[in-house]
């Protein structure tokens, strides 16, 4: 995108590779960098011939499939980088090494051992018996030869079976087909990126180590994505760890002999099942395969990172540092789409309808939608780097000797979840350095932090160049197309939105665009919110005193007053999003002397340099606060939605005289929750409707389960569903006289703390709105909570023996709270 007259020029990064079909294209780089000097003006340069399609050329299409059948050029994908996976018997040799594993010998073994020890007790074995050693040797290996053969059942399952080369040389052609007639500008790589991924994959392959991707998860297209980048430019193929509600007739076979391996979606304390899958990962690290999982398990529904999911990232963490395995090569990788398939189905979920299990019908139906014109994917690979030395380092920085891998310190558990914890967040970190933002994504930004109704093209493109600077200025790439003008740029994402996302209102003296579906479009929105939440969390702290209005001095905010209220934020949002490692106080100064620097705010020090007091600069109050609104424009859905959140645990105290138990059913309690919010959102409460979104939610009770405000139980039973109450401490009162709920007390303070940052809106000011109705409104969603509680009631003693015990210990958090 090209910058404006009197815009900083840009420095042109390396070049992008266009893969559409059969046709590698070379690009002008797809993303801008910090400016340093003009561009070159990079040629494209096509590399081979476009597919042909059947309708259109027949001959050609018939052509072009014999060559991918016979294995002609590059389509033999001969000359791969990384270790023979495609030959005969591949599949049972995996077999056989997963099942001869130490650890599951080990396993195996150990749980036999202990069946007989059962089995003994009950009498079964008679140790008194005369053949009783011979018998209970027999037993035991009757045992381990079941569970052997329990173990070959489930690896042939689980394991992916990339064995046959023509079926793969097959199945790229047939998946190129389909996903290029969906993303009709194709997949675009760095160049860059490419070349020194192949030469990490190079001197991986002479180690026989293995490279584990760990790409964010927006779409299912990104592991379709991510076998077709290796497959076109020569990598070796990834196992793919996928979830077995993928493995539907027909559509399963097929994803495990491209690649997939099946694990199922929760383990259930499964001991053998755990170490199953150890031993499979074990044999693929040791053999140097090439490895991929998710860092977020499912996918993103929100738009933005989600929290690292440590389950198949501690198996691989264990692997290395277990010692059987030496070392493996870490390559983040972030997945940017024009548009995301899925994004309709998402708000669905969000709203609340439960998720439909996969089925071939669905599959199929897809088809529909590939017909789309849904722009291109931007995929950007972060320099590798070794696990192993991962390890060492933060070894290093705890204990501060260099060493080699320390095995004993390692087992301790609290030294392995922080490593985990610390693994999962750079991942993180990394995919967000080489994220690209793409036009869509500053259309939706722009089009979701603007005041008012909609906004012309002219002023929507200058607005999208004011935040493709801020972007630029944070570190962040934006996704351009040559020297193409921002009209151009935006035009092309506009169609690419459609009708449905922003509409368009004609006849004027320039045409006006506007949000048709906010909730879906904030999913393009909270593609950039990373890279500005620092400036978010401020400029929301900021507003607790400028809506009080008035006077200059009457919205200047003290430095410590947003210090505590900044901790506050951060402290809330804690799970929900990814700060600088920093730390709290250079973060909040580092922002501040940003904001000063671009005229948004105003700082007032003292004597010896020191910030005493922030307000709004003349410039931005004469700009109509538009910079700075637009920061809080970002945070504001999330800063209702944790409010929501509190306000709904209002709600679960306890009616006047209630003598049944106060455990209360965690579904029923958040779909209350969303039933809440929606009432709110439509009385004119809640501002934002993608507020009630079940995954935001889920988060601020997360949040407030840690903090020791909620109390959450799972019974041993998996039929009984998991639990939840308010903590003692945490709990309101009620008026002794009207069985109100009195607006007082921590909880309701807590929510007050959280509505000081909330935006202005209907009787926002009056507190006795949210004291009276709003309270009255909770409370009666409550109360029928408890009476569906009581009718649960006739559970029996042993149901209740877990939650009795989780009562006793959420005492003990209670005082944990730090919010």
């Amino acid at each position: 995108m090209t910058n404006r007259k009197g815009s900083s020029l840009v420095r042109p990064a390396a070049p992008d590779l266009e893969i559409l079909g059969d046709r590698v294209t070379l690009h002008p780089s797809g993303y801008i960098e910090p400016p340093e000097k003009p561009q070159d003006g990079d040629r494209e340069r096509t590399l081979m011939g476009s597919m042909a399609r059947f309708r259109s050329s027949p001959l050609e299409f018939l052509r072009e499939v014999s060559l991918h059948v016979s294995g002609t050029g590059w389509r033999a994908y001969d000359d791969f980088i990384g270790q023979p996976i495609f030959y005969p018997g591949f599949s049972e040799q995996m077999i056989a090494a997963v099942l001869s594993a130490p650890i599951l010998q080990k396993r195996i073994t150990e749980l036999a051992t202990k069946r007989i020890a059962v089995e003994q007790k009950e009498g079964l074995l008679d140790i008194n018996d005369p053949l009783f050693d011979a018998k209970r040797t027999q037993r035991k290996a009757a045992l381990e030869y079941s569970l052997h053969e329990l173990c070959e059942r489930m690896t042939g399952d689980m394991i992916c079976k990339m064995e046959s080369k023509p079926f793969i040389r097959g199945a790229y052609y047939f998946i190129t087909q389909l996903l290029t007639r969906a993303y009709h500008q194709g997949i675009h790589v760095s160049s860059e990126e490419v070349l020194r991924l192949r030469a990490v994959a190079k001197k991986a392959a002479e180690k026989k180590q293995s490279i584990i991707f760990l790409p964010c998860h927006r779409s299912h297209v990104d592991y379709v994505s991510m076998q077709l980048i290796c497959y076109r430019l020569g990598l070796a193929l990834p196992t793919v760890v996928a979830g077995d509600n993928l493995n539907f007739p027909v559509v399963g076979s097929f994803l495990q002999h491209a690649g997939a391996m099946w694990i199922r979606r929760s383990f259930g304390g499964d001991m053998l099942y755990t170490t199953l899958v150890q031993s499979y990962i074990d044999t693929l690290l040791q053999g140097g395969y090439n490895f991929e999982c998710f860092i977020e398990g499912g996918r993103s529904r929100t738009g933005k990172l989600l929290s690292p999911k440590f389950g198949i990232l501690s198996f691989v963490l264990d692997s290395i540092l277990s010692g059987r395995v030496d070392d493996a090569i870490i390559c983040p990788v972030s997945t940017q789409y024009d548009k995301v398939i899925e994004t309709e189905g998402y708000v669905t979920e969000l709203l609340g309808t439960p998720k439909r299990k996969e089925n071939l019908a669905d599959f199929l139906s897809a088809s529909s939608v590939l017909s789309l014109k849904l722009g291109r994917i931007d995929v950007r690979f972060h320099e590798p780097w070794s696990l192993k030395q991962f390890v060492q380092e933060q070894q290093l920085r705890a204990t501060g000797v260099p060493a080699n891998i320390d095995t004993k310190e390692v087992d301790d558990r609290t030294m392995r979840h922080k490593l985990l914890r610390t693994l999962g967040y750079k991942v993180l970190s990394d995919i967000n350095a080489v994220s690209v933002v793409m036009p869509t994504a500053l259309i939706g930004t722009v089009l979701l932090t603007l005041r008012g109704r909609g906004v012309g093209m002219a002023e929507l493109i200058r607005r999208v160049e004011w935040l493709s600077e801020r972007v630029r200025a944070k570190g962040g790439r934006v996704a351009h197309f040559g020297n193409s003008p921002t009209s151009v740029v935006i035009e092309r994402g506009l169609e690419v939105l459609g009708k449905d996302l922003v509409g368009t209102v004609e006849g004027l003296p320039e045409p006006c665009y506007y949000a048709v579906d906010r909730f879906q479009l904030s999913f393009y929105r909270n593609m950039t919110i990373h890279l500005f939440i620092s400036e978010a969390l401020v400029c929301a702290s900021i507003y607790t005193r400028v809506k009080r209005g008035g006077g200059r001095d009457n919205q200047r905010i003290s430095y410590e007053e947003l210090r505590h209220q900044v901790q506050f934020l951060s402290q809330l949002f804690r799970g929900e999003f990814i700060y600088p490692t920093e730390g709290l106080e250079v973060n909040l100064d580092n922002t501040l002397r940003r904001f000063e620097a671009d005229r948004i705010l105003d700082l007032v020090r003292d004597s010896e340099g020191n910030i005493t007091a922030v307000d709004l600069s003349d410039a931005e109050r004469a700009a109509g606060r538009e910079n700075f609104d637009f920061y809080c424009f970002l945070i504001w859905p999330f800063v209702e939605a944790f409010w929501l959140g509190a306000v709904a645990l209002i709600g679960f105290t306890p009616p006047t005289g209630y003598q049944g138990d106060t455990w209360l059913d965690v579904k029923k309690c958040q779909d209350s929750a969303q039933l809440l919010g929606k009432t709110l959102y439509h009385q004119g409460d809640l501002s934002y409707f993608e507020a009630v979104n079940k995954e935001t939610l889920k988060n601020s009770w997360s949040r407030f389960e840690a903090e020791g405000m909620i109390v959450i139980s799972k019974s041993q039973n998996g039929k009984i569903p998991p639990k939840m109450k308010l903590s003692e401490d945490w709990a309101p009162r009620r008026d002794n006289a009207t069985s109100h709920i009195v607006p007082k007390g921590r909880l309701w303070d807590f929510t007050e703390k959280i509505a000081q940052s909330r935006i202005e809106g209907k009787n926002r000011r009056d507190g006795a709105t949210v004291s009276t109705r709003v309270l009255r409104l909770t409370d009666t969603i409550g109360e029928t909570l408890y009476l569906e509680a009581m009718d649960d009631a006739n559970m029996d003693e042993d149901d209740k023996a877990p939650l009795k015990r989780k009562q006793k210990s959420g005492s003990k958090m209670q005082a944990r709270a730090q919010l």
